[in-house]
Order: structure tokens, then sequence, then C-alpha cells
């Protein structure tokens, strides 16, 4: 099955979200311990970064707002480098940028779905 630009999106969303919700009113401390939560909200991320990759450059041009290669290259480091992930990295991207990223891409959906 060929997956479009909006499959990707929604895939943002949803990982981001969930995200959101694994991290609940966790603090990062609360996060650096060996939990489930970490573990998934690791793997939202990447999911993220790797559904970032998929969208084309010339698509994401039109949304400067966004750091897309950090996007992209948060997934590559947590796959790549997963023993020496830094869970207080890991807190701040959700807490701090995710509501920008939702932002942006729902914008994008918005925009993807009133294309003529």
């Amino acid at each position: 099955m060929k997956r479009e630009i909006g499959d990707f999106l929604n895939d943002i969303l949803v990982s981001a979200e969930r995200a959101e919700r694994f991290l609940g009113d966790k603090n990062s401390e609360e996060l650096k311990e060996d939990s489930a939560e970490g573990i998934a909200i690791v793997r939202c991320l990447e999911i993220i970064g790797e559904a970032v990759k998929k969208i084309p450059d010339e698509v994401r041009e039109n949304y400067p707002e966004l750091p897309w290669k950090r996007w992209a290259g948060m997934r590559d480091k947590l796959i790549h480098d997963y023993w020496s992930i830094d869970m207080e990295i890991v807190y701040e991207s959700v807490k701090l940028r995710l509501p920008l990223l939702k932002k942006v891409v729902q914008k994008m959906l918005e925009d993807l779905n009133n294309k003529p």
C-alpha cells in the first residue's frame, strides 16, 4: 500500500499525542528512571523522525518554522546511538518542542485537505 504525505503527517500527530500522554505530569527526573513510559516516548520520537524524513523537501520548505532536520536527526540519534540517549533532551522535546510540531503539522494537514 502506497502511503501519501497525509499519512505521514497523521503518523506525526498520533505519535506526538501519544508521547505527551505517556509523559503525563512526570518531570525529567522521573523520566530518567528505567520506565516503560520513557521507552514508549523514545519510540514515538523515532516514529516522528522517520515520518519527517518521508515528507518531501519541497513540502517542508513551505513550513520553515519547524526545524525539520533536527527532528530527523533526533530519530537518527535515538536509533543509532541508543546507548547514549539523554532523557533530559527527550523530556524537553516532548514538553517544549512537540506543541509547535503539532500545530504546524495540523496546519499542513488543513492545507493539504484544502488543496484543489
